[in-house]
């Protein structure tokens, strides 16, 4: 880990002008990976509906096929009903968008104004994004202890997102070290790798407390793969202020991640529940809220006189009574008014007050 300087910056990633923070709203990153299914169009209907529903940022993959798997992999047999071909490779590579695909992409998330960026699976694919020159690039888990391919993106100066499935708290620190020296614009993602996450336990959310702890000058986030939108709350509610979920127009579509996105609907109220979220915490001063008087007139209580009183009677606890509405002396100050004597009589129901108060 390094110490100094970095130990001293304020946690925060800066992504084409937006500032992240603990104090900002949540960061949403719809990842659309190849859900478009190889399809421009589709492509472009995917980011304009995560944009009117509200994410920040879609994300794509890109890969160097015949690069990135060995020719045993690439030319396997891929007969199932999510293949776009007969082998792997050939399945990947249907997938996959050249140049002229991404400058179309990014010039139109521009006009709309979200972030487009993408996953680097390897070296010709982080030259291949950076030539573009996306805005940032984000690390998959299977990279996590990659640090030559790390470093390698670590130098384009932009913003890295970083998943940390599969990987230890060691391995986090290993890919932290690697980055940091080269580039301070990182975001560390919890993430189990599972797709989807069947058992609750395996998120172990709590492993954000421990990296925010581990890295107190980076922002922290979610890599989320909850089939659903509630322990992306949570996630906030601890302190991550990224969340990254797949993201589909139709989860019947034919393909592997499809079933466990989020479409439209629930990425608009994973959106709206997020920003909620940031505005309900507020700023932890306990006090009278202006929309509290109205309820509280009613259901709040007061002391008044139990029956008709006498001036210079002494008061005695039976004297007292506490009923709503509560415009008056709070209850708590029952005990002071015990063995006081009136200076004038009181009908019954009358507000019980301190000399010099109403």
């Amino acid at each position: 880990m390094m110490e100094g300087s970095n130990r001293d910056r304020i946690r925060q990633v800066t992504i084409s002008g937006e500032i992240v923070s603990d104090d900002s709203d949540c960061y949403v990153i719809a990842e659309i990976g190849h859900n478009h299914q190889g399809k421009v169009e589709t492509a472009r209907k995917m980011i304009r509906v995560a944009k009117e529903c509200g994410a920040n940022a879609v994300k794509l993959q890109k890969r160097d096929n015949k690069s990135l798997f060995t020719s045993e992999i690439y030319n396997a047999p891929y007969n199932n009903e999510n293949s776009y071909a007969s082998t792997y490779g050939a399945h990947r590579e249907a997938l996959e968008f050249g140049k002229s695909e991404y400058r179309e992409l990014m010039d139109y998330a521009g006009e709309l104004g979200i972030t487009l960026f993408a996953t680097a699976f390897d070296f010709a694919s982080a030259d291949f994004l950076g030539e573009l020159g996306v805005p940032a690039f984000k690390m998959a888990s299977g990279d996590l202890t990659n640090t030559p391919l790390l470093r390698h993106v670590a130098q384009f100066g932009k913003p890295v997102f970083v998943s940390t499935g599969g990987g230890t708290l060691d391995d986090v620190k290993r890919a932290y070290d690697t980055v940091m020296p080269v580039n301070d614009q990182l975001c560390i993602l919890h993430c189990t790798a599972a797709y989807p996450i069947y058992d609750y336990e395996d998120m172990n959310l709590q492993v954000i407390n421990t990296f925010r702890e581990a890295f107190p000058e980076i922002v922290v986030g979610l890599s989320d793969h909850e089939s659903g939108i509630s322990m992306a709350l949570v996630a906030y509610i601890l302190g991550a202020r990224v969340i990254e979920k797949h993201f589909t127009l139709n989860r019947a579509w034919k393909g592997t991640d499809h079933s466990f996105s989020l479409a439209p609907t629930g990425l608009r109220r994973l959106v709206r529940n997020l920003r909620r979220a940031r505005v309900a915490m507020s700023d932890g001063v306990k006090r009278r809220l202006p929309c509290e008087e109205k309820p509280l007139y009613k259901m709040s209580k007061k002391l008044v006189a139990a029956r008709d009183l006498s001036e210079g009677q002494v008061l005695e606890r039976d004297d007292i009574a506490i009923k709503s509405p509560g415009d008056g002396l709070p209850p708590y100050e029952l005990d002071n008014l015990v063995g006081r004597r009136l200076i004038h009589s009181l009908k019954r129901d009358e507000n019980i007050a301190f000399e010099g108060t109403e």
